[in-house]
């Protein structure tokens, strides 16, 4: 995380702001802009810290303010203790207690021991620009509150960031859903997040999610979720590429398409490859059309490569695909409101009926690929490649990146695809 101070701009300034809010330190919505409200809440937070009160947020204010990004704290027991004094403490539930903390007994806490306290607020946020280590901040939360989700990484990005996949269900039925293939795209990433937390949430609570049994989806389904593809594209689009040999080589690759704009034209990966123009079905074809566009060069976007699968992002997708089983898959981009269900003249059993289902929870159009967007993208692969239902989920209306303002109604639009994606298979 950057070094901010008054007069800071903006996604770590974002993320400060709602961390100072989930700690309560700071009453307004966040902007980006460090300003005399943002430093007056990092001087009382560093006072309350018994840090220096210099108004600067470095490693130790950042240390202080990770709980809040995290949404939990741990809790060392002392004489006296209870489960009860410990919620009141950091102002949550027992409940809460008891399910990060399977194997205690509640009328017996060990002194010295570590309790995991999570705090009473979601950890998705949905206000903030994501970066990939807020992403990782919110997974170990997840993880945290909820020990029947299962994380891990699928590969590494050309930056050398693990991939990250959560799993939520035991079921022998696999649906994997993905988001993030463009960077640009990153409003796609806390729609996914939301939806784990709130699955999770529901399962725990026993109770049902868009009218659905949560422990049903649990038992008939293994959902895998990848929630950010691109990485580095992400970080770069929101401004917190660090300087260096990256970040000067994408400044470089953009001066090769000047009329997009940058860095809010960019959907490639860091190597200015299009990481959903990748994939092996029909890529020649692919990138006979984006050459005769004029997307010949690496760049923001349309950009195909040299050959298929030649970016880790795209082998990391294409090597966990083919170590599972997936009878369904969701790979959501932006924008337009649109679904896409076909490729080519492959018609999967159950694929139409899904996406007419999709299209009226939703109120999303049901559409087949533009020829000139047909090819080598990740539902084109794997359409071909196994035969079975497989959906581009094109969210919201306008120019990515997308506004925050939309994410509710975006979220609201399409909480009955991510739940039908399990019930419907």
């Amino acid at each position: 995380m950057k070094i901010l101070k008054l007069g800071s701009r903006g996604t770590d300034v974002y993320i400060l702001q709602l961390a100072l809010n989930r700690a309560e330190y700071l009453n307004e919505e966040p902007d980006g802009v460090f300003g005399a409200r943002t430093l007056n809440a990092v001087l009382n937070l560093q006072g309350d810290n018994n840090l220096k009160q210099d108004g600067i947020v470095g490693v130790r204010t950042w240390n202080a303010l990770l709980p809040y990004l995290k949404g939990y704290i741990i809790h060392k027991v002392m004489r006296g203790d209870t489960l009860w004094k410990i919620s009141q403490e950091h102002n949550t539930s027992v409940t809460r207690i008891l399910r990060a903390n399977p194997n205690i007994n509640p009328d017996n806490l060990r002194i010295g021991s570590n309790l995991i306290v999570p705090f009473s607020f979601m950890v998705v946020p949905t206000n903030v620009p994501y970066t990939y280590q807020l992403l990782i901040f919110i997974l170990e939360g997840l993880e945290v509150r909820y020990p029947f989700l299962m994380g891990g990484a699928i590969g590494r990005s050309v930056m050398g960031k693990n991939i990250p996949v959560m799993k939520i269900g035991n079921g022998t039925t696999e649906v994997f859903y993905n988001a993030s293939h463009h960077a640009n795209e990153w409003l796609t990433t806390p729609v996914l997040l939301k939806f784990l937390e709130e699955y999770a949430e529901s399962y725990i609570s026993g109770e049902d999610i868009f009218n659905t049994s949560s422990k049903t989806l649990y038992n008939k389904a293994s959902l895998y979720i990848v929630p950010m593809v691109n990485p580095d594209g992400v970080d770069l689009v929101n401004g917190v590429v660090p300087n260096g040999v990256f970040l000067e080589k994408a400044i470089r690759l953009s001066q090769n398409y000047p009329n997009i704009s940058y860095p809010n034209g960019w959907k490639a990966n860091i190597n200015g490859v299009d990481l959903n123009l990748q994939y092996p079905a029909n890529w020649e074809r692919a990138k006979e059309i984006k050459f005769s566009q004029g997307f010949t060069l690496p760049g923001p976007r349309d950009y195909v490569g040299t050959e298929p699968l030649m970016e880790p992002e795209v082998r990391a997708v294409y090597t966990f695909t083919r170590n599972h089983d997936f009878k369904l898959t969701l790979s959501y981009h932006s924008q337009g409101e649109i679904i896409y269900w076909k490729y080519l003249d492959f018609e999967p059993q159950s694929s139409r009926r899904i996406a007419e289902y999709f299209g009226e929870v939703s109120g999303y159009a049901v559409e087949e690929t533009p020829y000139s967007s047909g090819f080598a993208g990740y539902k084109d692969w794997f359409i071909e490649t196994y035969d079975r239902p497989g959906y581009t989920i094109e969210i919201g209306v306008g120019m990515s990146p997308l506004p925050l303002s939309q994410f509710n109604k975006i979220y609201n639009d399409n909480i009955g695809i991510l739940v039908g994606g399990i019930t419907e298979i």
